[in-house]
């Protein structure tokens, strides 16, 4: 047995385990205190005088099975501990006399950020509420990249002539390898316009709240506006690091707040004076808003359409199309990515999607 154990240490050793002659002597003893023929009181033996480190111990487990010829034996379960009150102080083992060695005991329990992936913002509870804000507050928002003028170098690419010539007279005339450049890729401008009417009260928080994040993300490229019965431009206001000073900065700009709802001059008015001067060509643009019109829908629909041929993509978000039972009833414009509202007004209209 003794010949087997030091042979099995050697082979250890050729394996890349520190397994050392000094320790062989520890794991003849441990052998001995446990049952030399009971193959899970050789492993454990040789497991705790032969290995030091975590990463040993796959190393030790292929070594054992292929050496002795058999399967590595289970490793058993931890005990279980008595049930405790959290943060109370138990003994560990079975609570006789001379256990001294005190443990924490906690009782775990499962995030709720996966639930407050399926749930209505407006249904929330107080806590769910406060979980909401600290996610969005970790909210990086992103818009699709686009080409510039500018050109940057590349592996792969047109020729750049200038870099080319240069590398070459650098050289003594020798040809050196040609030098390529490709355009440069900058984010797009994202324009926000959150409806804060009185229909959408119970999402204006959480949709200014995002606003703000955006404008934390990139200040130069991301505009956020309000709609009611007036467009309000809240961007300086939402630039406060603090989400909840930002949003009273905003509550204090805002002056329709939970009001009427006239989408159609609001949009009108954005693309009037901010719109046509540059601020939605080529954006990604996101309308969020229920739909809801004071007017005739069919301006609005003039005004999306004017919208949409200014922006790069024109996003309708409806806090109501995730509901059980909606059916989105009205009309919206070609090149419109979601265009899903609730108005009665539009009832009889057919819904199109595009």
């Amino acid at each position: 047995m003794i010949e087997a154990l030091v042979g099995f240490a050697r082979t250890l050793r050729h394996a890349g385990v520190a397994a050392t002659p000094d320790r062989v002597p520890a794991l003849l003893a441990a052998v001995a205190a446990l049952d030399a023929a009971d193959p899970a009181g050789v492993y454990w033996a040789g497991r705790l005088t032969l290995c030091s480190e975590p990463d040993d111990l796959p190393v030790y487990d292929a070594a054992f099975e292929a050496y002795f010829g058999g399967r590595r034996p289970a490793v058993p379960r931890p005990l279980p501990l008595r049930p405790a009150l959290p943060g109370v102080s138990v003994p560990f083992g079975s609570g006789e006399a001379g256990d001294e060695q005190p443990v924490e005991v906690h009782h775990l329990a499962a995030s709720p950020a996966e639930l407050l992936r399926h749930r209505d913002v407006a249904e929330l509870s107080t806590v769910e509420r406060a979980e909401a804000r600290r996610l969005l507050a970790l909210l990086a928002p992103a818009t699709a990249p686009r080409r510039s003028r500018r050109y940057r170098p590349a592996r792969r690419g047109v020729v750049d002539a200038r870099r080319t010539v240069r590398a070459t007279l650098r050289q003594a005339g020798e040809p050196a390898t040609l030098a390529r450049r490709r355009r440069r890729a900058r984010p797009r401008r994202l324009v926000l316009l959150l409806d804060v009417s009185g229909s959408m009260s119970p999402y204006a928080d959480a949709l200014l709240r995002f606003g703000q994040a955006a404008v934390r993300r990139r200040p130069t490229l991301t505009e956020v506006f309000t709609l009611g019965t007036r467009l309000t431009r809240v961007t300086r206001a939402l630039r406060h690091r603090d989400p909840d000073a930002a949003l009273r900065a905003a509550g204090a700009t805002i002056p329709d707040w939970h009001g009427g709802t006239r989408l159609a001059d609001s949009l009108r008015a954005f693309l009037d004076r901010w719109g046509q001067r540059g601020t939605a060509r080529g954006a990604v643009v996101v309308v969020c808003s229920d739909g809801w019109e004071f007017g005739d829908p069919a301006p609005l629909a003039a005004q999306l359409h004017r919208l949409s041929r200014l922006a790069y993509r024109l996003v309708w978000v409806n806090p109501h199309r995730g509901k059980p039972g909606y059916a989105p009833l009205a009309g919206g414009p070609p090149r419109c990515r979601t265009w899903t509202t609730s108005s009665p007004a539009t009832a009889s209209r057919p819904w199109k999607s595009w």
